[in-house]
Parts: C-alpha cells; sequence; structure tokens
C-alpha cells in the first residue's frame, strides 16, 4: 500500500449506484416545499468520491478473483453492480445465505488483514515507550501517545469481534445469527471518532519526527506487516503513514459490508432486524465525520487548475425578505454557496440554482452588537409547533393502519404526501436559534437553526479554513455555473431530514423516556464556570431538552445531575459543555442568542439494545480533549406514565387527592399551595417554566421530603431550584393514583370537548366540573388560576396557555388505566397522540375561560342533574 499522498485520482463504481438508492424525497420539491416533476432514475448522478483501493472495496468476487493485489489484504472488488438494498427472498432464500456466508468469509480474511496491519502499527510502540524514560529518548511520551492515539483500543475491539466471527463462519449454519456482533462493533465507533479528530495531529507529529530523528524515520518507513495465513509472503514492508490510514478506510469498509450482509439476508431472518440496526449507528456515525475522512473526496477542479473541495453541506433554513426559505448550503475550502433546487422539466436531471455565495476571505462573523442591525427572529408560538406534530404522529398512525390493512397505494401516497408537506412546514418553522455570517463589503445573511450544537459545527468548520492564506475572488458567471454545477453530485446530504423520507425498513426511532444521568466532565486546562445542555433529535431536527446547574471556578464539575427526556422518534444523543458568560455586556436582547462559549461537544446513537434495559448503561463522550461521564435508561411511555397508587397511605404521592386533604384538613393539598406560591415568588419569569426539565435528584428529594412531611420542606423549597419544584408539582399530579378529572369522567370529558355547538359545550364542560369531587375541584380550579397568571408573563417565561395546557394536559387527565394491547414500542407514540390532544384541549378551554368560581358553579348545580 502506498503512502497516501502517492495515491491516483479518484474511481467511481457501483459503489455510487449503490448509494444513489438512497436520494429520494428531496428531489421531489424546491426549496419552498412545492412539488417539483419526477426525474426518472438512472443519470450521470455520482457519489462523493469513496477510494477504491484494495482496503476499502468489499470483496464480492468469485473465489478465482481471490488471487489478489499484493501485501494490502488480498481484496479485489466485484463486478456486479448493487442493485439496492432489497432483500433475498422465496426461491433465492437458499442462494442468499449462501452468499451471506461468502461475504462473511470475505470479510474475515479482510478483517485479519486489517488486524495484523494494527498490531504492525503497534510493535514499535512498546520499545518507543521504553527508550522515552531513558537519557536517549527517540520520542517523547507525549509524541508517542498523540501517533498512537485509539490504536490499542481499535485493536482490542477487531480483534475481540473477528475471535467471536471467526469460528461461527468455520462452522457455518444457515440460521445463524451474527447480527449482534456487527452491533456491539457500530456501537464501539465511537472510538473512531476520536481517532478521525486525532488523524492529522498524529500524521503532522509522525512527519515532524521524522525530519528531526533519522531512528524514528527508519522505523515509520518499513513497518513489517504479516501476510493471510494462507499467503506465500510472510511480510510486507508498509510505512507508518499508510497504516495510519487505514483505520479511516475501514469504517467506511464496514458499512458497505453491512449493505452488502443485507441485502443477501431474507428479511424473516433474525439477523436482519440486528443488521437494519448495525448499518444505521455505521450510517450516522459515517455523516457525523464524513468531513474529516478523506479531503480528496468531494473535489472539483477551478478554471485555474486548483483543487477546491466539498468541506461540508446540509439543509439551513435561511431567513430571506421576511420569510423562511430552505436552503442548501455548500461549505468549500474558499467559498460558501447557498443554493436550492431548480425545477426541472421531465427528463430532466435535477440541478442547484444559486442564491448567492461568499468568499471565505471576505466572511465574518457579526459581534452582538453588530448583529443588532440583522432581522429580528420572529418565532413560531410554541402552541403552533405542538399541534403541528400532534397533527404528524396522527398521520404516522394512519399510515401504519393502511400498511396493516394493505390500503390502496393511492390513498396511502396521499397520506406521505400530505404528512411530508407537514413535516416540512414543521423543519423550516421550527428554527429560532440565529446564525448571522456577514460580508466585509456589507452584506449580511441569517440562517436559523434549532440546534447549537449545529451551529457551532458550521462555525468552527469556517474558522478551521479561514487559518489558511485565503485570497478573496470574484467568479465570472461559468466559474459560479461550473461550481454549482457540481453541487449535486458533490453533494453528502440528499435528503431533507424528515420521516417521510425515511424507507419503510429503516429504523424509526425511539419513542419513550429517557433518563440521563450526567456525572462529571474532566480534561479542563483552567478554572471556569461550566455547565452542560442535551438535545436529542425529534421530527428530523434536534432540540435542546435538559440544562445542569452551572458548577461554578472548577476544572472537574461533578454535577451527577439526572433527567427525564421524551424522546420522539429520537436515534442520537448529543451533548454539548459550555464556559457560563456573566458579562452583562455580552448579554443580547434577542433571547435565542447564545452566548456562553461551547468547551466541547459531542453524540452518541441511542441504540436500543443497549438502552432498553432496566439497569443504566454508563458511558463516556470525547470532546476536544474533554472528557464528560454519564448514564443513560429508557422507559417506555406506557411504562413512564403509568399511575401506581402508593402502598403507604402516610404520604402524598400517590394518595388519593381526598384522602390528603381529609388528613391535612383543607380544602387544597400542602404540596399544591407551597409549589405554586414558590413558583409565583421566582418562578414566573423563568424561561420555559413547567417546560424545561428539572433535575430529577432534586425533585426525589422535595418528593421524600413532602412523604415524610419533613420540617425542612420551606427551607428546601427556598434553596431549590425553581424547575425542580415546578417538577415535583408536576410529578405530583402524575402520580396521582386516579387522574385530578377522575377516571370516571374522563370519557364524557372526550366527548364534551368534541362538541360542535358552542352552546352545549360550555353546559357540558360545566356540568362535567360540577361532577367533580370537591378536593378535585377546589385544587383544580386552584391550578388554573396560577397558570392563568403564568400565562400572563409570556412575553418574558414564554409559557403560553396553549404551552401549559399541552405540559398539564395529558397529568391532569390521563386514565390510570390505559389499554395497550401489547402495540409496539415505535408506535405508541402514535396510538397516544389522539388522545394527547383531545387532553390538550380540555385543558386549553378551561384556561381561555373566564374566571370560574367554585361557589358560582355550585350554585348552579341546583339546576342541573349530576348524573354524567
Amino acid at each position: 500500500m502506498e503512502p497516501l499522498s502517492q495515491r491516483g485520482p479518484p474511481r467511481l463504481s457501483w459503489i455510487d449506484t449503490l448509494y444513489s438508492n438512497f436520494n429520494y424525497g428531496m428531489e421531489d420539491y424546491d426549496a419552498e416545499g412545492n412539488e417539483e416533476p419526477k426525474v426518472p432514475p438512472g443519470g450521470s448522478e455520482t457519489m462523493p468520491y469513496i477510494d477504491e483501493s484494495p482496503t476499502m472495496s468489499p470483496q464480492l468476487s468469485a473465489r478465482g478473483q481471490e488471487g489478489g493485489n499484493g501485501g494490502d489484504g488480498c481484496e479485489s472488488l466485484s463486478p456486479t453492480p448493487a442493485d439496492g438494498l432489497g432483500t433475498v427472498g422465496g426461491q433465492d432464500a437458499g442462494k442468499g445465505v449462501d452468499m451471506r456466508r461468502l461475504v462473511l468469509k470475505d470479510f474475515l480474511a479482510s478483517e485479519e488483514m486489517y488486524i495484523n496491519q494494527l498490531e504492525a502499527l503497534l510493535l514499535p510502540m512498546k520499545p518507543l515507550k521504553a527508550t522515552a524514560t531513558t537519557s536517549q529518548p527517540v520520542l517523547t511520551i507525549q509524541q508517542i501517545e498523540t501517533i498512537f492515539y485509539k490504536i490499542q483500543d481499535i485493536y482490542e475491539i477487531h480483534k475481540e469481534f473477528y475471535d467471536s466471527l471467526w469460528p461461527q463462519v468455520q462452522n457455518w449454519d444457515s440460521s445463524v445469527v451474527l447480527g449482534h456482533l456487527f452491533q456491539k462493533l457500530a456501537s464501539q465507533l465511537g472510538v473512531y471518532k476520536a481517532f478521525v479528530d486525532n488523524y492529522k495531529i498524529a500524521l503532522e507529529t509522525a512527519e515532524k519526527c521524522s525530519q528531526s530523528n533519522n531512528q524514528f524515520q527508519k522505523i515509520s518507513e518499513e513497518l513489517k506487516v504479516k501476510g493471510p495465513k494462507d499467503s506465500k509472503e510472510s511480510h510486507t514492508s508498509v510505512t507508518m503513514e499508510a497504516l495510519l490510514y487505514k483505520p479511516i478506510n475501514r469504517v467506511t469498509r464496514s458499512t458497505l459490508v453491512l449493505h452488502d450482509l443485507l441485502k443477501h439476508t431474507p428479511s424473516d431472518h433474525p439477523d436482519y432486524p440486528l443488521l437494519q440496526d448495525a448499518l444505521r449507528i455505521s450510517q450516522n456515525f459515517l455523516s457525523s465525520i464524513n468531513e474529516d475522512i478523506d479531503p480528496r473526496r468531494t473535489a472539483v477542479t477551478t478554471p485555474k487548475g486548483e483543487t477546491r473541495q466539498l468541506v461540508k453541506d446540509g439543509f439551513l433554513v435561511e431567513l430571506a425578505e421576511g420569510s423562511r426559505k430552505l436552503r442548501h448550503v455548500f461549505l468549500f475550502t474558499d467559498v460558501l454557496l447557498c443554493a436550492k433546487l431548480k425545477k426541472t422539466g421531465v427528463g430532466k436531471h435535477q440541478q442547484y440554482d444559486c442564491k448567492w455565495y461568499m468568499p471565505l476571505a471576505e466572511l465574518v462573523f457579526p459581534s452582538l452588537e453588530e448583529s443588532d442591525s440583522c432581522p429580528h427572529v420572529h418565532a413560531m408560538p410554541d402552541h403552533d409547533l405542538e399541534d403541528m406534530k400532534i397533527k404528524i404522529s396522527s398521520m404516522k398512525s394512519e399510515v401504519q393502519k393502511e400498511k396493516a390493512n394493505k390500503g390502496q397505494s393511492r390513498a396511502m401516497e396521499r397520506l406521505k404526501k400530505k404528512m411530508f408537506d407537514n413535516e416540512f412546514w414543521l423543519l423550516l418553522n421550527s428554527p429560532s436559534i440565529p446564525f448571522r455570517i456577514h460580508n466585509r463589503n456589507g452584506k449580511s445573511y441569517l440562517f436559523l437553526l434549532s440546534s447549537d450544537y449545529e451551529r457551532a459545527e458550521w462555525r468552527e468548520a469556517i474558522q478551521k479554513l479561514q487559518k489558511k492564506d485565503l485570497q478573496t475572488f470574484v467568479l465570472s458567471s461559468v466559474e459560479l455555473q461550473v461550481l454549482t454545477g457540481s453541487c449535486f453530485k458533490l453533494r453528502t446530504v440528499h435528503n431533507i431530514p424528515v420521516t417521510s423520507n425515511k424507507d419503510d425498513d429503516e429504523s424509526p426511532g425511539m419513542y419513550g423516556f429517557l433518563h440521563v444521568i450526567v456525572h462529571s466532565a474532566t480534561g479542563f486546562k483552567q478554572s471556569a464556570n461550566l455547565y452542560c445542555t442535551l438535545e436529542v433529535d425529534s421530527f428530523g431536527y434536534f432540540v435542546s431538552k435538559a440544562k445542569t446547574r452551572v458548577f461554578r471556578d472548577t476544572t472537574e464539575p461533578q454535577w451527577n445531575e439526572e433527567f427525564e427526556i421524551e424522546l420522539e422518534g429520537s436515534q442520537s444523543l448529543r451533548i454539548l459543555c459550555y464556559e457560563k458568560c456573566y458579562d452583562k455586556s455580552k448579554m443580547n436582547k434577542d433571547n435565542n442568542e447564545i452566548v456562553d462559549k461551547i468547551m466541547g461537544k459531542g453524540q452518541v446513537q441511542l441504540d436500543p439494545q443497549t438502552v432498553q434495559t432496566k439497569n443504566w448503561h454508563m458511558d463516556v463522550i470525547e470532546m476536544n480533549g474533554i472528557k464528560v461521564e454519564f448514564s443513560m435508561k429508557f422507559t417506555s411511555r406506557d411504562l413512564s406514565l403509568k399511575r401506581t397508587p402508593s402502598k403507604k397511605q402516610t404520604g402524598v404521592f400517590g394518595v388519593k387527592i381526598s384522602v390528603v386533604t381529609k388528613r391535612e384538613r383543607s380544602k387544597v393539598p400542602y404540596i399544591v399551595r407551597q409549589c405554586v406560591e414558590e413558583v409565583e415568588k421566582r418562578g414566573i419569569d423563568e424561561v420555559g417554566i413547567y417546560r424545561i426539565s428539572g433535575v430529577a435528584t432534586d425533585i426525589q428529594a422535595l418528593k421524600a421530603a413532602f412523604d415524610a412531611n419533613s420540617k425542612d420542606i420551606l427551607m428546601m423549597l427556598s434553596d431549590m431550584d425553581i424547575n425542580a419544584i415546578a417538577g415535583t408539582l408536576k410529578l405530583y399530579f402524575r402520580e396521582l393514583p386516579e387522574p385530578l378529572l377522575t377516571d370516571r369522567l374522563y370519557p364524557a370529558f372526550m366527548e364534551g370537548i368534541a362538541l360542535s355547538d358552542p352552546t352545549a359545550k360550555e353546559n357540558c364542560m360545566m356540568h362535567l366540573l360540577r361532577s367533580l369531587p370537591d378536593p378535585n375541584l377546589i385544587t383544580f380550579l386552584f391550578l388554573l388560576e396560577h397558570l392563568k397568571r403564568v400565562a400572563e408573563k409570556e412575553p418574558v417565561n414564554k409559557m403560553s396557555l396553549h404551552n401549559l395546557a399541552t405540559v398539564f394536559g395529558p397529568t391532569l387527565l390521563r386514565p390510570s388505566e390505559v389499554e395497550s394491547k401489547g402495540q409496539h414500542l415505535t408506535l405508541a407514540s402514535d396510538i397516544w397522540s389522539h388522545d394527547v390532544m383531545a387532553q390538550v384541549q380540555v385543558l386549553l378551554y378551561y384556561l381561555q375561560h373566564t374566571p370560574i368560581s367554585f361557589a358560582e358553579l355550585k350554585r348552579n348545580a341546583l339546576y342541573f342533574s349530576t348524573d354524567v
């Protein structure tokens, strides 16, 4: 294998065809979501460059081709085009399983070679370390750790994988289940992220050490790699630079093999879902690091003969002329290009239309003072976004029913089209975090993002390129046309990130509640005020879900805070670590502007096999030299929301409200009165009050104190974070053995809110309130007035009546017994959403009503029957 710098130009093959199967969804819509004429499949579209050097290519050739290609693994490329990811079935099942074994045998052969290459790389590490502590070291310990960073970990992962897979393939049985091995391998890909992040530094360090030390130069130029067991060649000489590139190649290679395994695995085989999941994890991982893998993979040549590489691309919402537009943004090594897909006629290839471009030499990020002149971000009301989410969930449920009933394809297509339109609307209107860029010549542009993580990625990628000596330029119309024309072939993000664009066999993500404990962080070079935020993906975009408290003036924060995060088709968890800014001069008038400095960020895939256990799963995210330790466990929505009566009747949680008020000789439970009082005292101006998760450990401490009727409750309340107090109040209502509005009246509330005639609805809804037991009614009216007072502060706390109804509706109405009938986990959200919509509407009806008094209701009770 020759060094990376000596490799020939990129070649394109059937791999491009294989990946082109994933180009669905986006091509049929323009940037504003209008449907465009469909283009027949095929054409000249190609994928970003995938290296086809021997270690890169899946060996799917016949046995006669196995003779090979030197000492690089003897791997050859199948001449058979991949025709999609369809599975074998019926008559071809037996043949498919045989092909499955052939794919595995070839992969094992390349895996053996890869392990040999890693061994060769590790061989000089021990003697180099031994000399590092002597008077004449070849390299310092720091240099050794930089060059060989994570190689030992990667070696151990693959050695364990190989040792587990080899006997299974040798003693072949068509029913053998191997998917769990690939799942485990995929779940350990995080170590590759650390390797990729360090890769360029490792190469630079190795090169510098070679130039300054002849002894190391000799070592690095001729490392001996063992040949395969059945090879005539015992060893091959390979350079250290070439070997350091092997892990970069291997990630892509493993993903391609998973594609082929799926293709030759029957859909009813136990391995199929496991391999699907492993492929999803691998693809998500690849997409997260693809800009670091090979700088040549997405290159276009300028008219002057220079290479312009695509570094990053993706869909962003631009605020242009007062309206939101979905753009495809391309970051090249020297220019940022903003484009949209052009409408094309039938039979013509899709192309991009350049909206604007900006040389990186002219691009600056405006300061907060300068950004005041930029357009203000008008966020879409939360209740509109929540309504749309519920509508989309309902449509997903309808799609599932149509599939189950094998409904007409036309009806299904109409449903999917409608769902895409709604998801597109949500994608366009949900982002609210401003990402402003400015041209030195005066022109400014504003993008809106839903995630600070994503904004940091774009900013860092641009700033990294700006460290080079960049020159400004003006593109001629021909040059701009060539560059824009290359975007369609070079793009790495092919589809608008909505669930409608997913294949049926793709993972729908996880629905339920993720419990996360953020333990601690290490690796900070100096003391700072530090906190973390947690983001998960939902409906195609990431949203911030929780935030730890600020740990002041430390290099080793110990948060140990637990959060409960609702998952809605989520596949990833992101953790961002910030340094808190207390400088008031930097505070921006725009509430969506985040001025705190990101110290590090990282992402993990939510693997259902790992997370869906009763035990906590501990993990570490490495980010810019910082390590954040956290634990996770998952609870399905049905289990999490199940009302369980308390066995102890001496406390307040899980005890009937009538029992508590009778014992306390009060009209409203003490816990409700105290929490409401504290929120109104110091939490009514808190942004996201009742929506932002409180720290679970604090909530549990307050729960225990109220249950024990502790004397320290008032002191605890005054010291506790206000979100924990709000969380305690919500938990109290959620854990009532029956809902505050009672099980008996639940069906009547559902029928009443559905009435169309305003007078009939008014009579029915008031009648239902009068039918509640006195403790329930008085407590409900008390809470109602409190929530109205919170909503009066909406300009400050961003909590409208609709937001509050969304938070409290299910908590106050959800019946104690929910018939699940064994529905599949991923459908839980869809089934649940129909009821949720009605529960929210019931509470919203009372919140929007004129003040309701207990005495007035009881007076009117004389004129109405109380039977329901």
